[in-house]
């Protein structure tokens, strides 16, 4: 019988299943790729640094004499995986059979394992294409630069009637991963958050205020400039001397920290955190969708257990799905939401928490999640 366009056969090799004692298991990925030629160049792309964090060119398979494309790993016993295959880049993404972006694969390590997967189709080779979509008016800044980091694209999206209603001022939403946030021909995986449309749908409606909402690129520096260190404190630097800066001489804004939001999602939930956390001056509000709290070698709650000084004014909004990598982030939120009790901050007054077990760590969750926020900071009183 022909295996279907993508799939997925595990064949476990002989042996016990591992024990969860720290052991680590070894994990096999091979691809058959039957239109690909020889010469052709197959990665493997995923959650785990070993699978590149999401960095689709980073891991490549080599080609074995079965015409197999394969890389072996060893991960610690009940590790839990996702991923995905590309040519390189995510506009080669491998495809379904019926020509559509699939679902990331997942994987719980528990024994030894070779993963077989049949790809037939490719994003590229198969015309796939992503039509750009924004609802209202939106202004691109290219190339902003800043100290020590890389230059990046600053999209900015005015909420309706900004250009007729000359004499308003506007709070304002600023958020990591820009190219994410509008538009699904600039995205991740060609899904967005769909925050225009659904900013423009509660100010219209009348259920928030109308708000500026500004969308800062991401570099191939992400996972640094999105984490405590250098590159972080640059990043930083730069969200707070340079884009704020320029938005507000730039825009008409409600430029004090009252009327001045961050948010993210995942690492960029973090750095939303830490923006906030850091610099109280300059922000008041923080939305941190399925934040990197803690996980690996990353943890940023052991910075906040440290704090001494006074209470913060400030007003969080944290969330977090069920599936997959979420998992492995759960106990990072879960010790930030103890550590702000301790610290005498009130749930339901001073933070939130929203969890819906049943969402993926993905665009798509997190678009249907960002009306929370939106009402919470920007809701009409």
């Amino acid at each position: 019988m022909k295996e279907s366009l993508l799939s997925c056969l595990l064949v476990f090799c002989a042996g016990s299943v591992a024990s969860a004692n720290g052991q680590e298991v070894s994990v096999t990925f091979q691809v058959s790729a039957p239109t690909l030629k020889d010469s052709s160049a197959v990665y493997i792309v995923g959650d785990h640094t070993k699978l590149g964090n999401w960095d689709p060119s980073a891991v490549p398979l080599k080609k074995d004499k079965n015409g197999m494309w394969m890389i072996a790993f060893h991960f610690p016993f009940g590790t839990q995986l996702e991923y995905k295959f590309t040519k390189g880049s995510w506009g080669t993404e491998a495809l379904t059979e019926n020509g559509e972006i699939p679902p990331n694969n997942r994987l719980h390590v528990q024994q030894d394992t070779t993963i077989t997967t049949v790809i037939e189709h490719w994003k590229d080779a198969f015309g796939y294409q992503i039509t750009s979509q924004i609802t209202g008016t939106v202004v691109y800044h290219r190339e902003m630069k800043g100290e020590r980091i890389r230059p990046r694209n600053i999209i900015v999206w005015l909420p309706p009637h900004y250009e007729k209603d000359t004499d308003r001022r506007y709070p304002a939403l600023y958020m990591h991963d820009g190219q994410n946030i509008l538009d699904p021909a600039t995205s991740f995986l060609g899904i967005d958050w769909q925050i225009d449309e659904t900013a423009d749908s509660l100010i219209r409606t009348g259920q928030i205020e109308p708000l500026i909402i500004v969308g800062m690129y991401n570099t191939p520096d992400r996972t640094a400039e999105y984490s405590p260190g250098p590159k972080g404190e640059a990043y930083m630097q730069f969200v707070v001397e340079t884009v704020k800066p320029f938005i507000d001489r730039t825009y008409r804004t409600l430029p004090d920290r009252q009327h001045t939001a961050i948010a993210g999602s995942s690492m960029g939930g973090i750095i939303s955190f830490m923006l906030l956390w850091e610099h109280t001056d300059i922000f008041s509000k923080a939305a941190c969708f399925s934040p990197a709290f803690r996980i690996d070698n990353l943890d940023y709650t052991a910075a906040v257990e440290q704090y001494t000084g006074p209470k913060k004014d400030v007003k969080i909004y944290i969330d977090n799905g069920g599936l997959g990598l979420e998992t492995r982030l759960q106990p990072g939120v879960d010790e930030m939401l103890a550590m702000l009790k301790r610290k005498g901050y009130e749930e339901n007054r001073d933070f939130c928490w929203f969890v819906d077990k049943e969402a993926e760590h993905n665009e798509a969750a997190w678009a249907r999640r960002a009306w929370r926020p939106l009402k919470l900071f920007f809701g009409k009183k």
